[in-house]
């Protein structure tokens, strides 16, 4: 048998051919590639590390480092990634490259992965999270979703394995790549929106997938010339032109945005949190923002500790918030045999409030009307007899009764 490296061109022309069923090698053997994705032109960037292994990548391709995913675009010097030669080979070198078309492909394995010029890579959650639960549970409340997809990641096929309509009559999904043609599209839908009689106007959510891969025309003139300077630093101007004018725009109408990103690892010792690509402009104009990072579930649904992965973490810090307290996290699970549950982090979230207490083996809440409840942790992620359900029905209650009962004992200790 013959082993020959190619490139993944020349991988999407044997896929097209249909004559083979292809397997690539991964960190978990070889394993077949089951779907794949065009996704146009993207900024590039080229890693070199310590043992001679050089990749060059788009800058949101997901490789594995030492402590999590992180996007090719936020590596850094010094930076472990996980790599065939070394186990974990450090970078010694990161240098933008000029865009070139990309490709995708979904590796059928638990763990997604794959080696790529010799690294462990993947994909990002954010999509799953964004243009799949969000959109579902966006539609099931009768809301128009508006999907501005500038990845060229978001397949039919791929929406309909996550629950999201793709009727005209409930999504609209525009491919883009220009941060001027998305600005254009929202203001002349907006209107457009305007001219309705209040009645007659729907609920709208518009969602970018994602705002990192958006260019601008500096980018595009200097592609076609062939030349690599940056665009000195009007991409960060434009998106937070773009994120405060919807922001003016939407005012009271009954109008959404929600846009991904991408973040890269912090180098400052002292604010270790993760960075959003982009500038902090955008981030100012914005009501919430949430940075996540993908970690692997090795925990069954009874919550007992297991070795195999049998699913995804997704960390969730909320970085800015108008609505409630910043900066607080929690992890929503995603198994790979059932999705995630709309109820993921919710039972973590009421025991830290102090909502529910451990009896046993049994978890025990009593509700506001004096009746008890007591539920083995598998129930409580089940929703049996609708447990859940009832806590989130009272949680605001639940809520102002406790934030009374803890301003009572300050003023009493204040006397």
């Amino acid at each position: 048998m013959e082993i020959k490296d190619i490139t993944v061109g020349e991988l999407k022309s044997i896929w097209e051919g249909g004559q083979f069923d292809i397997e690539i090698d991964t960190p978990d053997g070889f394993n077949p590639i089951t779907k794949w994705f065009n996704k146009g032109v993207l900024p590039m960037v080229e890693i070199t590390l310590e043992s001679g292994l050089t990749t060059r990548c788009a800058v949101n391709h997901m490789l594995q480092s030492a402590g999590s995913w992180v996007p090719a675009g936020g590596a850094f010097l010094g930076m472990q990634l996980l790599s065939k030669n070394s186990d974990y080979d450090v970078v010694v070198s990161v240098m933008e490259t000029v865009p070139e078309e990309c490709y995708d492909f979904t590796v059928d394995h638990p763990n997604h992965r794959y080696w790529g010029d010799g690294l462990s890579s993947h994909n990002s959650g954010k999509s799953f999270i964004c243009s799949g639960n969000l959109i579902k549970n966006a539609q099931e409340q009768g809301i128009y979703v508006i999907l501005i997809d500038t990845e060229n990641a978001l397949d039919e096929s791929w929406l309909h394995g996550l629950g999201v309509q793709t009727s005209d009559d409930k999504l609209l999904k525009l491919n883009m790549a220009m941060i001027d043609d998305v600005a254009k599209v929202i203001s002349d839908f907006v209107k457009e929106y305007k001219v309705l009689a209040a009645e007659d106007r729907p609920k709208v959510l518009f969602v970018i997938d994602s705002l990192g891969m958006l260019l601008t025309p500096t980018d595009v003139n200097q592609f076609e010339a062939g030349e690599m300077k940056g665009d000195m630093g009007r991409k960060p101007k434009a998106l937070t032109a773009l994120v405060r004018n919807c922001v003016n725009m939407f005012g009271s109408l009954n109008i959404g945005l929600v846009a991904t990103n991408h973040s890269y690892a912090s180098q400052d010792p002292y604010n270790p949190d993760d960075k959003i690509s982009g500038g902090a402009g955008f981030i100012y104009a914005s009501s919430i923002v949430v940075a996540m990072k993908k970690m692997k579930l090795k925990e069954d649904e009874a919550g007992n500790k297991v070795t195999e992965v049998l699913g995804i973490r997704a960390g969730c810090k909320i970085m800015k918030t108008r609505y409630n307290k910043p900066f607080e996290d929690i992890q929503l699970h995603i198994p790979y045999s059932t999705g995630m549950s709309p109820y993921s982090g919710f039972f973590d979230l009421i025991e830290k409030k102090g909502f529910v207490a451990k009896e046993g083996n049994r978890y025990t809440y009593i509700d506001l009307s004096g009746e008890i409840h007591k539920y083995f942790r598998k129930e409580w992620s089940h929703n049996t007899n609708g447990i859940m359900d009832l806590v989130m029905s009272e949680f605001e209650q639940k809520s102002a009764k406790i934030s009374v009962t803890e301003d009572t004992l300050l003023e009493t200790d204040a006397e």
